[in-house]
């Protein structure tokens, strides 16, 4: 998610991951477009009918922050690297062979293997140049340009910053099927990077020849991946993925054809998956809790973690969230455990710090969430008394705050549980609820026009860091005006001096302080739940592949076996 997992990551992920996936979600064109599904199966082509649980952002991959938009282009499109059908281990891509290294660990020299886009352009180097130099540009307000990219790739902050133009990024073409790639230091986990969406490459003769129609639907846009994008046309609930007949590894995919449909409605979900219209779908809430003992019940582990981010200042003026007593309270006067097991009831746990379970260990074995406890917990008598300590230093009895989020069912249940316990815990506090459509509310995530919301991150990568750093100051997923410069100190130096300095054990002991400095002093964010993910899976779906960083999952080794 992003986000995700970033997640965006997905988190991430927000993401992701800030696309609340865990609720269902609704479409009108479901009848139709699986009614040429199940032609297709009858002609013995392997067609899988799935859901998603919002519409697409974006296509264009310098452009996209979230969990939808980068499990959609990780199907479609391909980098150098892609995860293997274990969903963690980088696999080649458009690379031919692994790169050589230099002895310093910063040069990467990759051979680029005879691929060839949807429209049969060749693959080149040049189309990873072009396509990363778009990202880092300061003109294009790439949300996760500088962010992906600066301390990282050589010159990329100082391009972001405008001090260094884009042509002088540290990724050169020293010929068609030679690329070179340039590192600001070491970075033990660039491989895995480069299967994230943003390294991907662009096919710069379209796309200049397309202008600004690029990526505006499925017919204007060209595919180097597993399959192309059909039947998009921007804004639409329902897409469709076709077999990629000029895939380098073409042999590999067995499907024909790919149907999506955006469900917002958990109900929905059973009745196409009853009247098998639906292959694959995710529950929430009572229907997760109902369908447990289904044979074809799944739970899906998850490293996204959702969270309340704090908005300390909005339209230039401070907020009461400014106050770090009024954080806390806030952070404390709902009962996660509750929420996880009556409300999402799929598996998802409350999550009493940033970093998830399950993701990392530390250098002594130990699962980094252990190592470093539970942050914050439910405390109502605790934060009433901070509430209150708080109110009076901002000189008010009574606050109203808005909290935005989900357009979702199973969000909008976490939404009204929430408002409860917080005014219940809370006298003088007010939450309104704003529930817009997922591409309006990133788009009030980067204008900063909030003042809490509930939001997430999957993991783009195997690493702390892709937590870590979202919270550095000024960074572009703060968005919420934290800044402490000790947290900051502790962060990038243990990101930039590893292997200089700082040992490994070093470097997870200053992320796991860092995060007691988020979470325990400063309470700039609120923990939530970490993910889970209730699904019902047809016994014939075989190979969907589950990242737990990076895009959602692979369709590329799936198949129908009826």
């Amino acid at each position: 998610m992003r986000k995700t997992k970033g997640r965006l990551g997905i988190l991430l992920a927000l993401s992701l991951v800030l696309s609340m996936i865990l609720g269902a979600c609704g479409s009108k064109s479901s009848d139709s477009s699986n009614s040429s599904a199940s032609k297709g199966n009858a002609s013995g082509k392997e067609v899988l009918n799935i859901m998603e649980s919002a519409e697409i952002p974006t296509m264009n991959t310098f452009m996209a922050q979230d969990a939808v938009s980068y499990n959609a282009m990780n199907q479609v499109f391909e980098g150098l690297m892609r995860l293997g059908q274990d969903g963690v281990t980088p696999v080649l891509g458009m690379a031919a062979e692994k790169p050589t290294v230099s002895k310093d660990q910063t040069v990467y020299t990759f051979k680029l293997r005879d691929a060839k886009w949807s429209n049969g352009d060749p693959v080149t180097a040049n189309d990873f140049v072009y396509s990363w130099r778009q990202a880092i540009d300061p003109k294009n307000s790439s949300p996760y340009g500088a962010y992906m990219m600066g301390g990282v790739i050589k010159n990329a902050s100082e391009i972001a910053a405008k001090k260094k133009k884009p042509e002088e990024l540290g990724v050169k073409a020293i010929d068609d099927k030679t690329l070179e790639v340039t590192l600001e230091h070491p970075i033990g986990y660039f491989e895995s990077l480069m299967t994230f969406p943003l390294f991907y490459p662009m096919d710069q003769k379209y796309i200049e020849s397309k202008g600004k129609e690029y990526a505006s639907n499925s017919d204007n846009m060209v595919y180097n991946g597993p399959f192309t994008l059909t039947k998009w046309n921007g804004t639409g609930d329902s897409w469709t993925y076709e077999k990629n007949p000029n895939y380098w590894d073409k042999d590999s995919v067995k499907l024909s054809q790919i149907n999506v449909n955006v469900v917002k409605d958990p109900g929905t979900v059973i009745n196409l998956y009853d009247t098998n219209k639906l292959d694959w779908g995710v529950l929430s809430g009572e229907y997760a809790a109902q369908y447990k003992s289904n044979p074809d019940y799944k739970v899906l582990s998850d490293p996204s973690v959702y969270y309340l981010k704090f908005n300390q200042e909005r339209s230039n003026q401070k907020t009461a969230l400014a106050n770090t007593d009024i954080r806390k309270a806030i952070s404390m006067a709902f009962d996660k455990e509750a929420m996880a097991t009556t409300i999402l009831a799929n598996g998802s746990t409350a999550a009493n710090g940033l970093y998830p379970k399950d993701f990392l260990k530390t250098p002594g074995g130990e699962d980094v969430r252990k190592a470093n406890g539970d942050l914050v917990k439910y405390n109502a008598k605790e934060a009433k008394a901070l509430w209150e300590k708080g109110l009076k230093a901002i000189g008010k009895s009574k606050v109203s705050l808005e909290l935005l989020s989900g357009d979702t069912d199973s969000a909008k249940k976490m939404d009204e549980y929430l408002k409860g316990q917080l005014e219940k815990n809370l006298p003088g506090l007010t939450i309104t609820l704003s529930e817009p459509p997922f591409k309006v509310r990133l788009d009030r995530d980067n204008k900063q026009d909030y003042d809490i919301e509930f939001a997430g991150w999957g993991p783009d990568y195997l690493d702390l860091y892709t937590f870590s750093n979202l919270f550095l100051t000024g960074g572009d997923q703060n968005r919420m005006s934290y800044s402490d410069p000790e947290y900051d100190k502790l962060v990038n130096d243990a990101y930039s001096k590893l292997g200089k300095g700082v040992t490994k054990d070093q470097y997870f002991q200053m992320q796991l302080d860092a995060e007691k400095i988020l979470i325990q002093k400063d309470a700039a964010i609120a923990p939530i739940y970490q993910k889970a993910i209730a699904v019902l899976q047809k016994p014939y779906v075989k190979g969907i592949v589950k990242h737990p960083f990076g895009p959602d999952y692979s369709y590329k080794w799936a198949s129908i076996q009826k």
